[in-house]
């Protein structure tokens, strides 16, 4: 007899930061991201102090430098942090290692990073970005703009994975498949929901949402005939932008319009219309490649939440989305204009559980509420299933011991019932027990 098997695992988000990210690109990858300037300096000013240091140390020195010689560039005290940079800027091939005469080991730069730091630090070369001249935009947009802009596309997305009206049918099937690719958001038949790892995202500062979609996006740039390294360059391009200036689009290849037409639905871009010949950046591309390894600057309201032990919740906002976020959870009753009213209910708990979210990822509640959470969630884990093997019909009391004794020796017997002579075991376990039956049985 088998059973279903029903597995709930947890699934953790796990967002690589800028230079977590680079290394697991390929090193062809890697080779073709240092032919422009702009990807050399985004990538120099994330390296630590010290690493930067022996870049710069390292820029004008067209020849090998001994391990020993870099080595006592810093004192004893810093030698783990020695280890640490010269790791960093091998897994990057920022340098890599170069015989000097005699056999001695040497650090060289990489030639072509070399090139184009120096482009980046000292000038030369072609513009970055909005190569064409631009008449002055007679709908130009300032900071202001940019910025509700920014946040109201970006907030689209973020209502579309909460399932609140303001974000239905304002997304785009490019922005439903990232979230799925991503695991943030899961089908089942005609309607989708949040997973854990998508509650967990809900939780992260903008930044590093931004940042974790847009790795997830770069992963599926190739299934869209789209060139990854195309796709990069741009984007550190942009992270050179001033906020509030226009840019062109002449010049730009045809990968780099369809990108430009995804980071427009994001939000990281403004175009009036699809066949504009400008642009802005906003701060969510300005900041990209730089803010999700800062600390956030964003400091929460204390007082937003407050849970009474009788289940009601009282929100101060005026967000809709904290208030579409908070109604996974709960029962909305009364909604004001800075005020959001409701009660945590068994149903909207065990629709939550049922979509992954687990008791341990809420935020610090009162004990009383957090207890009957846990006692909502452990109904739903009374029942745990296993794939398994039914064995019965034995012949005699010894027949079904000498099995049942083996089976539990190697660790598959999963159940047991010695009056009825019935007994189970794993699925993974039946080709073991099943062979030890034919060599053994009368």
């Amino acid at each position: 007899m088998a059973s279903g098997s029903r597995v709930a695992g947890k699934q953790q988000l796990e967002c690589k930061d800028f230079r977590g990210y680079l290394k697991t690109l390929p090193v062809s990858a890697l080779d073709k991201l240092y032919c422009h300037p702009a990807t050399c300096l985004a990538i120099f000013r994330d390296l630590p102090l010290l690493a930067r240091h022996y870049v710069m140390r390292l820029l004008f020195v067209e020849q090998p430098v001994s391990h020993t010689v870099v080595a006592a560039w810093v004192g004893a005290q810093a030698h783990s942090m020695h280890t640490k940079c010269t790791e960093i800027l091998t897994s990057l091939r920022v340098w890599h290692e170069h015989s000097l005469p005699g056999g001695l080991p040497g650090w060289l730069l990489n030639e072509v990073f070399r090139t184009n730091l120096k482009v980046a630090l000292l000038g030369g070369g072609d513009p970055w970005t909005g190569a064409g001249a631009l008449n002055p935009d007679k709908h130009a947009k300032d900071t202001p703009f940019l910025e509700n802009y920014a946040i109201e596309r970006w907030e689209c997305v973020l209502h579309y994975m909460v399932g609140s009206c303001g974000g239905a049918g304002a997304v785009s099937r490019d922005v439903v498949d990232i979230l799925h690719h991503a695991g943030l958001m899961k089908s089942e038949g005609q309607e989708s929901y949040i997973t854990p790892a998508g509650f967990q995202f809900l939780l992260l500062d903008t930044a590093t949402q931004v940042w974790y979609f847009m790795m997830q996006y770069l992963d599926t740039v190739e299934t869209r005939n789209m060139e990854l390294v195309e796709c990069l360059t741009f984007l550190f391009q942009l992270s050179f932008s001033t906020l509030g200036k226009d840019y062109s689009t002449e010049g730009m290849s045809d990968n780099q319009q369809r990108l430009l037409q995804h980071l427009r639905e994001f939000g990281l871009v403004y175009q009036r219309k699809r066949k504009s010949q400008r642009y802005y950046p906003t701060h969510l591309a300005i900041n990209l490649a730089s803010a999700v390894n800062k600390p956030s600057t964003h400091t929460p309201k204390l007082g937003y939440i407050i849970v009474e032990t009788n289940y009601r919740v009282y929100a101060y906002t005026e967000s809709p989305l904290q208030v579409a976020l908070l109604a996974l959870f709960c029962e909305m009753l009364y909604r004001f204009p800075n005020l959001a009213i409701g009660n945590i209910t068994r149903d909207r708990v065990r629709k939550a559980l049922q979509a992954g979210i687990t008791a341990d990822q809420r935020p610090v509640l009162p004990p009383t509420i957090s207890d009957q959470i846990r006692l909502w969630e452990l109904e739903r884990d009374r029942f745990k299933f296993t794939d398994g093997v039914l064995y019965n019909q034995f012949l005699s009391q010894s027949d079904f011991e000498l099995l049942r004794d083996y089976a539990k020796d190697i660790g598959v017997l999963v159940w047991d019932n010695a009056k009825k002579r019935v007994m189970i075991v794993t699925r993974a376990g039946h080709d073991d027990v099943r062979r030890f039956w034919k060599h053994h049985k009368p």
